[in-house]
C-alpha cells in the first residue's frame, strides 16, 4: 500500500505540477516520489501481488490478499509505516532475494511503464539527474527507474535477508515514508547541493520536498489521464516475463485465484481435445469449449507425393509454442513442426510431430530438407517468442531449403495468464494458456513468396529472410528487430538461453537451448 495514500493536501504551499516550467533543466536534479507521483497509480499492492504470485504462487498471493485488510487498517488509523511492512512481510518472507530481484528485472518494468504520468514524466525526464525517493522497497523498482526511467539514484525501503533469504523485515531506518525521505535524502546527497526540483502527491513528501529550492504536487490522477505512449519512454519494454497479463487489484487478484483450478481443469478439456480428436474437427472443438480461432488469407493446398512436388515451408511469427497446432488447427490438418526446444510434456500431448533442431547447420539442414519431401513444414525462425508487438531477427537457413515458402502471421490474445515463460518451467507453457477463460489466436496467411525473390533467384538468404519478416510485421503492424534469442534471456533470465538438459544441479548434464 505504500502509495494507497491519504488524501493529498494541496495547500498553497506548493503549486501544482502543470506549473512547471522545463526549459533549461538539464543541468538541474529532481527527486521525485513514485507511487501517486512518477506512477498514476496510488497504490503499489499490485507490484507486490505479482511479486507474491510469480515467486511465490497463488498461495503467497492468497497470503498476501489475507494480509491486505490489516495493512490497509494499520496505514490508515495508526502509521503507513506500519501498513507497508505488512505488506513487505506477507509479500517476501521465506523468498529468495535472488527471485525478487529476477521478477523486478523481468516483469515488474512491463507493468511500470504502462502507467507512467503524463505531467510527472514531463518534468522529470527534463533533468539532467534524476533521483527517486519511495517507499517501496528498492529492490522492486530499482531496475525499472534505472534501466527505463534513466533514474541515476533511487532511495528506497532496505528489505533485510539472511543467507539470501528475505526476511520480510526492512532494515534501518526502515520504511522511507514522512521525516525518512527527507534524512534519506540528506545522507544520500550529504556531499553534494540538494536536488533542485523536488515532486510529491502527498502532505507526507513535504519535508523532502521542503529541502529543494523548489516543489510541485502532482494531484491525484483523474480516470481520463491517459499513461505515457510507448513512444514516448525513453526505452521500449520488447521483452517481459510472468505469467500474469494484468495487474491485479484486491477483487482481481481475489477472483484469478478462484479460478486457478477451474482454469486448470478446463485447460485438460482443451489440451485432450486438441490432442485426441481427429484434427478436421479440433477448430470446431476449440470454439465449443471457448477458445477463438480466426483464419485469414487463403492456405495452399497439401502437397501431392504424386506430382513430385516438395512440401510447403510455412513461416510463422513465434508468439507460443502453440503456433504450429493452431496452424495446423486453421489447416484442417497435421504439419509437422521444427523447433529448437520444446519440454517433454509439450511433446507428449503435441497433437502433431515435433522434431529439435540441433543447431547445427549442416545437421539441421538436411532434416528440413527430407521433412519437406514428405510433406508440408512449419518453421518459426524466430527461434523464441515475444510477447510485445515486434518481431525478432529470422534465421536465414530456412530461406536455402526451399522456394516453396509460405509466410504466415500469427498473434494471440489472453485475458489472464501468458502462455510463454523464461523463467518457469515451460512445460506449464499450453497449460497456462488454455486456462485464459477466452483465449483466442488469429491466423492469417499470406502470398507464398514469388519466384524471383527467392534465394533461387539470386537472392540472398539473409535478404529473404528479411523480407519474409518485413511482410510478416506489416501484416501485424509490429516493428522488425534484430534482437535475438540471446538478448531476450539475458534480459529477462541473465542466461544465454541454455540449461542443462534435465540433469541436477552441479552435474555434468547435456546443454540445451530453450526455445519458446
Amino acid at each position: 500500500m505504500a502509495g494507497n495514500h491519504k488524501n493529498s493536501d494541496h495547500s498553497c504551499e506548493f503549486p501544482a505540477i502543470g506549473d512547471c516550467e522545463t526549459h533549461g533543466r538539464e543541468n538541474q536534479t529532481v527527486v521525485s516520489d513514485l507511487d501517486g507521483t512518477l506512477l498514476r497509480g496510488r497504490s503499489s499492492f499490485p507490484y507486490f501481488a505479482l511479486v507474491a504470485f510469480e515467486v511465490g504462487g497463488a498461495l503467497r498471493l492468497l497470503f498476501l490478499l489475507l494480509a491486505s485488510p490489516l495493512a490497509g487498517l494499520l496505514y490508515y488509523f495508526i502509521s503507513e509505516s506500519a501498513g507497508i511492512r505488512v505488506l513487505i512481510f506477507a509479500t517476501m518472507a521465506g523468498m529468495k532475494v535472488s527471485d525478487i530481484e529476477s521478477v523486478a528485472r523481468a516483469v515488474l518494468p512491463k507493468f511500470y511503464s504502462s502507467d507512467l504520468h503524463p505531467e510527472a514524466w514531463r518534468v522529470f525526464s527534463a533533468c539532467g539527474k534524476r533521483c527517486v525517493l519511495t517507499a517501496n522497497p528498492t529492490v522492486m523498482v530499482e531496475p525499472f527507474l534505472k534501466e527505463f526511467l534513466g533514474a541515476d539514484m533511487v532511495l528506497g525501503t532496505e528489505i533485510g535477508s539472511w543467507r539470501g533469504i528475505a526476511t520480510g523485515l526492512v532494515k534501518t531506518p526502515g520504511v522511507l515514508v514522512g521525516g525518512n525521505k527527507a534524512h534519506a535524502l540528506l545522507k544520500a546527497f550529504s556531499d553534494t547541493s540538494l536536488p533542485d526540483l523536488a515532486l510529491g502527491d502527498r502532505k507526507t513528501d513535504y519535508p523532502y520536498m521542503k529541502l529543494c529550492k523548489e516543489g510541485y504536487l502532482v494531484p491525484p490522477a483523474t480516470a481520463e489521464l491517459k499513461a505515457v505512449t510507448v513512444d514516448k519512454l525513453p526505452k521500449p519494454v520488447v521483452f517481459h516475463d510472468g505469467r500474469l497479463v494484468q495487474k491485479l487489484t484486491p477483487f482481481t487478484a481475489l477472483i484469478t485465484i478462484l479460478w486457478i483450478p477451474v482454469g486448470f481443469l478446463l485447460a485438460c478439456l482443451r489440451i485432450a481435445a486438441g490432442s485426441l480428436l481427429p484434427m478436421p474437427l479440433v477448430y470446431y472443438a476449440f470454439w465449443a469449449l471457448g477458445v477463438r480461432v480466426y483464419i485469414k488469407g487463403t492456405p495452399p493446398p497439401p502437397a501431392k507425393k504424386s506430382t513430385g512436388r516438395t512440401g510447403v515451408l510455412f513461416i510463422c511469427s513465434h508468439r507460443t509454442l502453440l503456433d504450429p497446432i493452431f496452424l495446423s488447427t486453421s489447416l484442417g490438418r497435421p504439419i509437422p513442426a521444427v523447433t529448437y526446444s520444446l519440454s517433454r510434456l509439450s511433446e507428449i500431448i503435441s497433437p502433431i510431430k515435433t522434431v529439435r533442431l540441433t543447431r547445427d547447420r549442416t545437421m539441421d539442414a538436411n532434416m528440413i530438407k527430407k521433412l519437406l519431401e514428405q510433406g508440408d513444414l512449419v518453421i518459426c525462425p524466430e527461434g523464441t517468442t515475444c510477447r510485445e508487438p515486434f518481431l525478432l531477427r529470422f534465421s536465414a537457413l530456412f530461406a536455402e531449403l526451399t522456394n516453396e515458402l509460405v509466410p504466415v502471421a500469427m498473434s494471440n490474445k489472453m485475458s489472464m495468464f501468458h502462455g510463454t515463460t523464461a523463467r518457469g518451467w515451460k512445460g506449464m507453457d499450453p497449460f497456462y494458456f488454455f486456462m485464459n477463460p477466452s483465449p483466442a489466436y488469429e491466423v492469417t496467411f499470406l502470398n507464398k513468396l514469388p519466384y524471383e525473390l527467392t534465394c533461387e533467384s539470386g537472392k540472398s538468404s539473409h535478404d529473404v529472410a528479411n523480407y519474409i519478416q518485413r511482410m510478416i510485421s506489416s501484416s501485424l503492424s509490429y516493428e522488425c528487430t534484430n534482437f535475438t534469442r540471446k538478448d531476450k534471456y539475458k534480459m529477462l533470465a541473465g542466461n544465454d538461453g541454455t540449461v542443462d538438459d534435465g540433469k541436477p544441479k552441479g552435474g555434468a548434464g547435456k546443454k540445451k537451448i530453450m526455445g519458446c
